[in-house]
C-alpha cells in the first residue's frame, strides 16, 4: 500500500499543556486505522489537525499528504492513482506531496481538505428544515458533482440504508438515522479518506451495525483511507487492521487491534452494584400516548399506551433502536412534551404532581427536582466551568463554597481531584469532547434533584470513565438515595449499571424486567 499520510513530530499545546506531544504516525493509503484511548488523550485533536481546515490549532511539526494532484484542475486523488487520467477534467495526475501545516499554498490545503470527510462525535452536521434528499443533494452542490444529482442522491441515501426516509425532514429524524444522513453527505463529496469521531458511540446495536456496514464497504469496495476512534473496543476490533493506543496526547502502543485493547483494558477496576432496596414509586405512568402527523407518513404513534412504574432509589433503563419512542417517553415524564393521553405523576414529598398539567403549581412544582442531560447537551461556551456548574443552580455562592461543591460534584461525575481543580476555570472549547460531557452530567447533579434522567450517558466515554460514572451513581443512589433513569444503546452499561430494564419498540413497551431477564431478548431482536 502506497503512504497516504506522514505524521512527523507533531505537537499541540494549549496553556502551558501538550494535548498533542510529539505524535509520528504513518498511514497507507487504504488502511482502516482504529485510535483508542482515554477522554482527552488528545484523539479528535489529532482528527481534526488531519483535516488540515482548523487554523486555530496551534500545531507544529508535520502532516504531510502524498497524494496525485491533477495538473490542470487541482484535483486531488490517492497516490495510487499518480500518472493517471484525472477523472473530473481529463488532465493528468501528478506525484504530489504537501505539508498542511505549511499555510503558504492555501489552495493545496483546500484541494486536500476537500477529499477528506469527517464525523465529529455527538454534531449531526444536517440542514434540520430540509428534507433527506434535499441535505444530500446540497452536499452533491458543494463537490460540483456533473451527473444526475437526484440518481446519485438516491444511490447514496439506499447505501446507508435510509431509502424509507428520503422525503423525511432531517429535524424529525432519531438520533441514529441523522448520523446516516451525515454520512450520506459525507459519502456525497467522494473522500479518500474519512475521519470518524465516535460515530457509533450513541447508536442502537442495529443501527450502529448498518453504520459500520457502510464503513467496511466504503474501505473494501472504494479503497477510501478510514481513521476511527471510538471508546468501544468491540469496534476497533470489528473494524479496523491496525490500531492506536493514545495517552496524554502520546501514541503509546501501535499494532494488532487485540493487542492494543487489552492493553488499554488492564487498568480497567470491576465495579460491582451493591443490592439497594428501592422505596415506593416516584413515577407513575399511565396509557401514556403521543402522537405527531406527518404529511408523508400519517400518524406517527410515538408513544402508544405505556403504562409503568419507576421507583425512588432505582436505577431504570430505558432501551430499543432509534426511533422507538425512547425519547419522546423521557420528555413526556420531565414535563418538556405534552403527552396526547394518559397521565405522568412524579412525587414530590408526600404530594402526586400532574406533569401533563402546566403551571407552577403543577409540573413546574416537579421540575426542579429533575436533573437532565441531553444527548445533544450543550454548555455555556463563553463560561468557565465552575461558572457552567454554579450558574446552573441561579443561586449566588460564596467563592470557596462554590469551588468546594464543584469539585465535590466533578468527583461524582468521574473526574479525579487533581483534573477537577485544573478544568475549574477552562472553557468548555478547552475540554475533550467527553470531559465537556461530564462536566455537563456535573450540572445536572450539582442541583441536588430527586430524579436524574440521562439520554445515552456513555456514549463519548471511554470504558474507564464509564466505570467511575457508574461508581458515582452508585455512590449516589446509596448515600442520597437518587433515582436515575437511563436512556441508552450502550448494553454493557445496562446491563452493569440498572436495576430493572424497559424494552421499547414502536412506541410500546414490549418487555420489562431485571437486565438478566430483558437483554437476551433485546439482542435476539438486534440480529
Amino acid at each position: 500500500m502506497s503512504l497516504l499520510v506522514e505524521v512527523k513530530g507533531l505537537c499541540v499545546r494549549y496553556n502551558g499543556k501538550n494535548v498533542l506531544d510529539n505524535v509520528n504516525l504513518e498511514i497507507a493509503e487504504g488502511e482502516t486505522i482504529g485510535i483508542i484511548g482515554r477522554s482527552g488523550s488528545g484523539k479528535t485533536v489529532l482528527l481534526n489537525v488531519l483535516r488540515g481546515l482548523d487554523e486555530e490549532i496551534p500545531a507544529t511539526g508535520q502532516v504531510i499528504y502524498h497524494v496525485a494532484r491533477c495538473d490542470r484542475c487541482g484535483r486531488i486523488e490517492p497516490p495510487s492513482a499518480g500518472g493517471k487520467t484525472c477523472p473530473k477534467c481529463g488532465g493528468r495526475l501528478e506525484e504530489f506531496s504537501y505539508d498542511i501545516l505549511d499555510r503558504s499554498d492555501e489552495k493545496a490545503i483546500r484541494d486536500i481538505s476537500v477529499r477528506t470527510a469527517i464525523m465529529i462525535q455527538r454534531t449531526f452536521g444536517i440542514y434540520g428544515d430540509d428534507s433527506v434528499i434535499e441535505n444530500v443533494l446540497k452536499a452533491l452542490s458543494s463537490v460540483e458533482y456533473n451527473g444526475d444529482r437526484v440518481a446519485r442522491a438516491a444511490d447514496l441515501i439506499d447505501s446507508v440504508r435510509l431509502s424509507h426516509r428520503m422525503m423525511h425532514i432531517a429535524r424529525d429524524l432519531s438520533g441514529g438515522e441523522k448520523q446516516r444522513v451525515v454520512l450520506a453527505r459525507q459519502l456525497a463529496k467522494e473522500p479518500m479518506m474519512l475521519l470518524a469521531d465516535e460515530p457509533t458511540g450513541t447508536l442502537d446495536p442495529r443501527t450502529a451495525t448498518v453504520v459500520h456496514d457502510c464503513m467496511k464497504s466504503m474501505s473494501r469496495d472504494l479503497g477510501i483511507t478510514i481513521m476511527i476512534t471510538s471508546h468501544f473496543p468491540e469496534v476497533i476490533e470489528e473494524l479496523t487492521t491496525r490500531a492506536i493506543l493514545m495517552d496524554e496526547g502520546r501514541i503509546v502502543r501501535s499494532g494488532p487491534p487485540a493487542q492494543v485493547i487489552k492493553e488499554f483494558l488492564q487498568s480497567r477496576e470491576t465495579i460491582e452494584k451493591k443490592p439497594v432496596e428501592t422505596g415506593e414509586p416516584i413515577f407513575r405512568i399511565r396509557d401514556l400516548s403521543k402522537k405527531y402527523f406527518s404529511v408523508d407518513r400519517g400518524v406517527i404513534n410515538a408513544v402508544n399506551k405505556v403504562t409503568l412504574d419507576i421507583k425512588e432509589g432505582e436505577i431504570f433503563g430505558i432501551v430499543g433502536t432509534s426511533g422507538a419512542g425512547k425519547t419522546s417517553l423521557m420528555s413526556i415524564m420531565t414535563g418538556n412534551l405534552e403527552p396526547t393521553d394518559g397521565t405522568v405523576e412524579m412525587r414530590v414529598g408526600e404530594d402526586w404532581v400532574n406533569m401533563c398539567e402546566p403551571g407552577y403549581y403543577a409540573r413546574g412544582r416537579a421540575k426542579p427536582y429533575i436533573g437532565l442531560l441531553y444527548q445533544e447537551y450543550d454548555l455555556y461556551p463563553h463560561r468557565t466551568v465552575i461558572d457552567n456548574l454554579t450558574e446552573s443552580i441561579g443561586l449566588e455562592f460564596p467563592a470557596e463554597l462554590a469551588e468546594k461543591k464543584a469539585i465535590h460534584t466533578l468527583l461524582l461525575s468521574g473526574f479525579t481531584e487533581e483534573r477537577s481543580r485544573e478544568i475549574m476555570d477552562k472553557y468548555p472549547g478547552e475540554l475533550s469532547e467527553g470531559e465537556r460531557h461530564r462536566v455537563s452530567f456535573a450540572r445536572a447533579l450539582i442541583k441536588e434533584p430527586h430524579v436524574i434522567v440521562l439520554d445515552e450517558p456513555t456514549g463519548t466515554m471511554d470504558p474507564i470513565t464509564k466505570q467511575s460514572v457508574m461508581s458515582s451513581m452508585f455512590t449516589a443512589r446509596e448515600e442520597t438515595g437518587e433515582t436515575f433513569v437511563v436512556v441508552s444503546h450502550d448494553m454493557d452499561f445496562v446491563e452493569k449499571a440498572c436495576d430493572r430494564v424497559a424494552y421499547m419498540k414502536g412506541g410500546k413497551i414490549v418487555a420489562i424486567g431485571t437486565p438478566r431477564e430483558i437483554l437476551p431478548v433485546i439482542k435476539a431482536s438486534y440480529i
